[in-house]
């Protein structure tokens, strides 16, 4: 196997279904037998929103800079940077063919329809803002129809008393399971204190995210006083991730202005112009002029026309303040800041015939977006099915722990609640959320890690490629890929053997049963001879009687195991001659479920690959299982 092919998506290694396919189903086929209609439009919600883009929320206090993120992340300047009436509702944008469409849903009534001004948010909405439930603008932008934005209100404190009441501050009345991911924006500190760590806590917690949904942007990162702000950046970053961590996937520091006006372009010849008539100056005449911003923005203008005309002279000062007006001044105070201004006077004076293209360029460079915000955001893209599932997994839950009267009811809510079980390990077809299901377990309380196990799990959950996952290079081997998969495959086999049949030890056999599929599925099985079966684990006879001997299986299950080994045939491997089809399927289906209960024992590595093995062919045999889709 050569280095390239190392780079491979997990859960298309491992041959994995798409978990939001799967609950989908089972959801509507329990919305078709239950007989509650409030549990039935319930569930029917829960299924179509499996179906639907990932909804991420971006959320901070007033002042933070959620609208220039989102700006950023869309492309476009839509959403309103200043106090106004769109800044206290919740705005969602999403995809529409008719780009520019404005839809205001009042809470009772028709919703009123307004189209963006000039490509952005109208200030009338149509209705007194009391009376609007939320805002959706539609925009022809391809990115939007896996992911869609929301623009909450800022807020200052979260002082809600209930999850409920938060959700309804952040997202709206009937928000509840509305938000399935978040980026929660921070003003950049010179410290990340208690006070900003508890506020994110409960924020987060009350809006019912978890590690793997959520991650914090400290935005304005270019007010820090000061030449160069990214050292002392990525120090408070660094600093924030490890106050956060098991708490939020990551913390990404950028400048929010600069990325939004370089992602939208906002820069135009006007401006340009400016820019290069201070690239002119020399540096000591430049640091005079951004001393202060609002003497430089006009507020002082008399005063600043007679200190240039004091250093230049009347006809240079006079030139410089044509080429500078007040109007273009405020922008670029307003698009750039102090940073801002200083990074696109270096360019021009490296490159005095730079155009806009790299002037926006140089100011992406310099924002940290491509470093921080962006990969975040895209990491939330490229991963929507799966958080759409796991926040669908949430929901059926709290569903699941609520009384339900009629026969038919219990029986729909108990068949998904065994899909989703806490107390089960994930099923063959939801594996794909053993990861993100260990990261909420660590959020939780539930799975207790040690920092760099955390780390581990979290880089893993956070990463798509399997070297990556495992801290490697994109050039690393398949030798070194399951070298270091079963390395983490001991540590986590610890950790599961510790924490016994707990909710953590079941997470964490959850990722040990990953890594050492990654490490069957590149590098064969440890002990070599073994024929791999078709899912990948190994089912050679002296795999199955290794596992059939080892202490912790019962007779039953030895002699289910044993039987196996000596068998050619389905009927032979579950223990019926002359059987019927369907008492086949039924009794294979019993000896899955049987099997499955030693996953919580202490069995070695290749032992559990074959168990895993044995329980897939079961399910193969027993075909579709009620318990599974309801």
């Amino acid at each position: 196997m050569t280095t390239a092919t190392a780079l491979v998506d997990t859960r298309a290694l491992l041959g994995l279904p798409d978990p939001a396919v799967v609950l989908r189903t089972a959801c509507r086929t329990a919305a078709g037998r239950a007989h509650d209609p409030g549990l039935r439009a319930e569930l029917t919600r829960i299924a179509d929103t499996l179906g639907r883009p990932l909804q991420l929320a971006v959320a901070g206090a007033v002042g933070a800079g959620k609208s220039t993120l989102i700006n950023a992340i869309l492309g476009r300047p839509v959403a309103p940077a200043d106090a106004g009436e769109c800044t206290r509702v919740v705005t969602w944008y999403s995809y529409g063919p008719d780009d520019g469409l404005v839809v205001v849903e009042r809470r009772h009534g028709a919703p009123v329809l307004r189209r963006l001004v000039d490509g952005r948010m109208p200030e009338d909405l149509g209705c007194p803002v009391a009376e609007v439930l939320r805002v959706r603008v539609l925009l022809d932008d391809p990115r939007l129809r896996v992911l869609t934005v929301i623009d909450t209100p800022g807020i200052d404190t979260v002082r809600a008393a209930t999850e409920e009441a938060t959700r309804r501050l952040l997202f709206g009345d009937d928000a509840a399971g509305h938000a399935q991911a978040l980026v929660y924006v921070l003003r950049h500190l010179q410290r990340f204190d208690a006070d900003v760590l508890a506020e994110f806590r409960a924020l987060s917690g009350a809006a019912g995210m978890t590690a793997v949904d959520t991650a914090a942007v400290l935005s304005h990162v270019d007010r820090v006083p000061g030449g160069d702000p990214w050292p002392d950046a990525h120090r408070v970053a660094g600093r924030a991730r490890a106050a956060l961590r098991g708490v939020a996937l990551d913390v990404a520091p950028v400048s929010g202005l600069l990325a939004e006006t370089a992602r939208c372009r906002l820069l135009g010849p006007a401006e340009l112009t400016g820019l290069r008539a201070l690239a002119a100056l020399d540096d000591d005449l430049l640091d005079d002029l951004l001393l202060d911003l609002d003497d430089f923005t006009g507020h002082g203008a008399a005063d600043l026309a007679a200190d240039l005309a004091a250093d230049l002279g009347d006809g240079p000062a006079a030139a410089l303040d044509a080429a500078l007006p007040a109007p273009v001044r405020a922008a670029l105070t307003g698009r750039l800041h102090r940073y801002g201004i200083r990074v696109a006077v270096d360019l021009l004076r490296s490159r005095p015939d730079a155009g806009p293209d790299a002037l926006h360029a140089a100011l992406l460079a310099a924002s940290g977006h491509d470093d921080g915000l962006g990969p975040a955001v895209d990491r939330f893209r490229r991963h929507a099915h799966r958080l759409t599932a796991h926040a669908a997994v949430a929901r059926i839950r709290r569903l699941a722990a609520r009384p339900a009267r009629h026969p038919a009811d219990r029986a729909a809510v108990a068949g998904l609640h065994r899909v989703v079980d806490a107390d089960r390990r994930i099923a063959t077809e939801l594996r794909a959320l053993a990861l993100p299901a260990a990261g909420a377990a660590v959020a939780r309380g539930e799975l207790l890690l040690d920092g760099p196990m955390t780390d581990e799990l979290m880089r893993m959950v956070r990463e798509d490629d399997v070297a990556a996952q495992l801290g490697l290079p994109p050039t690393a081997g398949a030798g070194e890929v399951v070298a270091r998969a079963r390395a983490a495959a001991a540590r986590w086999r610890a950790v599961a053997d510790a924490a016994g049949r707990t909710v953590g030890g079941r997470r964490a056999r959850d990722v040990l049963a990953v890594l050492e599929s990654i490490a069957d599925s590149l590098g064969g099985p440890a002990a070599p001879g073994p024929a791999p079966a078709p899912g990948g684990s190994p089912l050679d006879r002296g795999r199955l009687l290794a596992l059939a001997a080892h202490p912790s299986v019962p007779q039953d299950d030895r002699d289910a195991l044993t039987r196996l080994a000596r068998s050619r045939t389905a009927h032979r491997a579950v223990g019926l001659r002359g059987a019927t089809p369907d008492e086949r399927r039924a009794a294979a289906a019993g000896l899955a479920t049987r099997l499955r209960r030693l996953a919580a024992a202490p069995l070695p590595g290749p032992e559990r690959a074959t168990l895993h093995a044995v329980c897939d062919l079961y399910d193969r045999i027993a075909g579709p299982r009620p318990r599974e889709t309801p």
